[in-house]
């Protein structure tokens, strides 16, 4: 491996451990309560270090919250890539039960930063959030006009997706204490990841034979 491609990976590898650190610092004290020593600290690296990368916390902070939203955004990606909408939704939900199990922390972030008024990424909820839940709203709202779900108001059931399959993250701790102490395991998520799929779906009046 070349000088220049260790270096790069080194890189990489660093960043993605500031990353986590600040993903878990944010998630647990909020923006107000994290400082960049603290996150140093979890990620067991030097001050400078984190400066390096991000010059201060509101651009570290804006880096966590921006990726866990790309992150659902690769979910949506079900609904623009589905003939339907027992495959758009049906998927988009399974997509983003997947997110809550696996990012936990970044949705925390989101729901604590929203929860307070969004008073750091407002600008990206007017920006970004707006215009990607629109275009969400008249996919769905096609498959209404085309006879192939009920009539709803396509915002109303994205907030319930966004309310359901988020709680597996937001409130985690209260769901292992419910499972006797001891987080889903892989079955357990499979059961979670159908009910929730089969309800929704079964409510919007949405065959699920592609789905089975």
């Amino acid at each position: 491996m070349k000088p220049a491609t260790r270096t790069s990976n080194r890189r990489r590898e660093k960043e993605k451990r500031i990353l986590e650190a600040a993903e878990k610092v944010f998630a647990e004290a909020g923006f107000g309560g994290a400082t960049m020593q603290l996150i140093a600290d979890v990620a067991d690296l030097p001050k400078a270090n984190i400066h390096y990368y991000f010059q201060t916390k509101e651009e570290l902070y804006r880096r966590i919250v921006s990726h866990i939203f790309d992150v659902w955004l690769e979910a949506a990606q079900a609904f623009d890539e589905s003939s339907g909408p027992a495959e758009g939704i049906g998927g988009y939900i399974d997509a983003k039960m997947e997110i809550a199990r696996r990012h936990p922390m970044g949705s925390k972030v989101w729901a604590s930063e929203v929860m307070h008024g969004a008073p750091v990424i407002q600008d990206y909820l007017e920006e970004v959030l707006i215009d990607w839940t629109n275009g969400r709203a008249e996919v769905i709202q096609t498959w209404i006009d085309a006879g192939q779900m009920r009539a709803i108001e396509p915002r109303y059931l994205l907030y319930m997706i966004w309310a359901t399959t988020q709680h597996y993250s937001d409130f985690d701790h209260q769901i292992t204490t419910l499972n006797g102490g001891t987080p889903l395991d892989d079955t357990q998520w499979a059961q979670a990841k159908h009910t929730v799929r089969d309800i929704i779906l079964t409510g919007l009046g949405i065959s699920q034979d592609s789905q089975a």
